[in-house]
């Protein structure tokens, strides 16, 4: 799974947007760190719209369909959480 692309993260700007808002440090476009660690990114494949997220352990990261308005809203609830 390639990580998205330019095209793909513009659809994404308003999720972009209220990630910023969380006070993560962006290190390129819509891949995230938090306290010095890969926290957040994104990626696409033919089956959609994905994001990664680091787990509560902080071990692995969690997977989001963020294909429909519905996973947006699961992503930016856990990565509130977590953040």
């Amino acid at each position: 799974m390639k990580h998205a692309s330019a095209a793909t993260l513009d659809l994404l700007e308003p999720l972009l947007g209220d990630i910023r808002a969380l006070g993560l440090r962006e290190t390129s476009r819509g891949v995230f760190y938090r306290k010095g660690r890969a926290f957040l990114h994104f990626h696409e494949d033919p089956k959609g719209l994905f994001a990664d997220v680091r787990d509560t352990d902080g071990r692995d990261f969690e997977r989001f369909d963020v294909t429909t308005a519905d996973g947006r809203a699961a992503l930016l609830a856990v990565a509130r959480a977590r953040a």
